[in-house]
């Protein structure tokens, strides 16, 4: 959660007013004023909720259920915002603009209204759920076509191994393992949001995150992301160690390079990457098991991001033959200090 942007503060209840607008454009039963204050109050409970600012456990428990029970528990959920938050918006216009004879009534909400509320409510819902099935960064640029057209950036790629989940299925059976990786994946979320990454493929026990160089090497970024799970993990290892029997580990990999970015796919729709940086990623991840170096980074990533932070330090492995390069790579370890 990030609480850095003062711009989200005004465009949360901005665009609460602009659902409240068009209800009474529609409608024409209120003023516009009145509209607006009420859109303004009903729905910024609702995206604060959705970003994670206003009950962040029950939004995570109900994210992880099917989807008619998502949408369900959703639903309900907005429900009760949306109840709450018109009668916070009839008290205001009550008590300042003298809206009705009595602040009960102001607080009252019509059917039409709250089945307005609940119909938009309900796009939210499928909107969100859409966006959690492919990822909100890969959502949103599909949803403006970005990278409809082929674009060549610089980007920073993560891929994550989940250690010994072989023998965990071998030990345990498939359906245990896939439970397994499930809450090491979900566990991966907060971080990679926290860093400003994306989650753009899972691949067997293998994640795949990406970062725009921007992004991913500011105070970094993509750094932080490997060792923040690592601190989750370790904060719940007593709830890992009784759930499954261990403590998760992993091996990450990080590297970064020019790739071509495009939208693919006419069936299903994917944004992909072309270039040698996620291949050589994906040969770094498997390097770093025969090095024994939980995470390995190029130091063509680590000139990127320039000073480490304080409490992480590199070790200089020095250059390694990478297959499919035809140059060594010269790479480093990063440990806490």
């Amino acid at each position: 959660m990030r609480f850095h942007r003062p711009w989200f503060w005004l465009v949360a209840p901005a665009l609460g007013a602009l659902a409240g607008l068009l209800y009474s454009v529609i409608f024409d039963t209120e003023t516009l004023t009145g509209s607006a204050i009420r859109g303004a109050f009903i729905g910024s409970p609702i995206l604060l909720y959705e970003r994670g600012f206003l009950f962040p456990r029950w939004r995570d428990r109900i994210r992880r259920a099917a989807t008619p029970i998502f949408a369900i528990g959703t639903i309900a959920t907005y429900a009760i915002m949306i109840v709450l938050g018109n009668a916070a918006a009839g008290t205001v216009l009550h008590h300042f603009f003298g809206y009705m004879s009595s602040a009960r009534n102001a607080m009252m909400m019509s059917r039409s209204g709250f089945l307005y509320s609940i119909g938009v409510s309900a796009v939210i819902v499928f909107v969100f759920r859409v966006r959690d099935l492919i990822g909100p960064g890969v959502f949103a640029n599909l949803l403006i076509g970005r990278y409809h057209r082929p674009i060549s950036e610089e980007r920073i790629f993560l891929f994550l191994d989940v250690s010994g989940s072989t023998r965990f299925a071998d030990h345990h059976g498939d359906l245990a393992a896939r439970t397994y990786l499930g809450e090491i994946f979900n566990a991966l979320a907060l971080p990679v949001r926290r860093s400003r990454g994306s989650i753009d493929d899972y691949i067997g026990d293998m994640a795949l995150v990406t970062w725009t160089i921007e992004r991913g090497a500011c105070d970094a970024a993509c750094l932080r992301c490997v060792f923040d799970l690592s601190d989750t993990i370790k904060r719940d290892a007593a709830a890992w160690q009784k759930r499954f029997g261990q403590v998760p580990e992993f091996r990450a990999a990080l590297h970064c390079g020019s790739v071509i970015t495009a939208e693919i796919g006419l069936e299903r729709h994917k944004i992909a990457y072309f270039g040698d940086a996620v291949n050589t990623t994906a040969r770094l991840e498997a390097l770093s098991k025969t090095l024994g170096v939980p995470v390995l980074v190029s130091t063509d990533l680590l000139g990127c991001i320039g000073s480490l932070p304080s409490d992480l330090a590199a070790e200089d492995l020095g250059l390694h033959a990478i297959r499919g390069r035809n140059e060594p790579l010269a790479l480093a370890a990063i440990r806490r200090r």
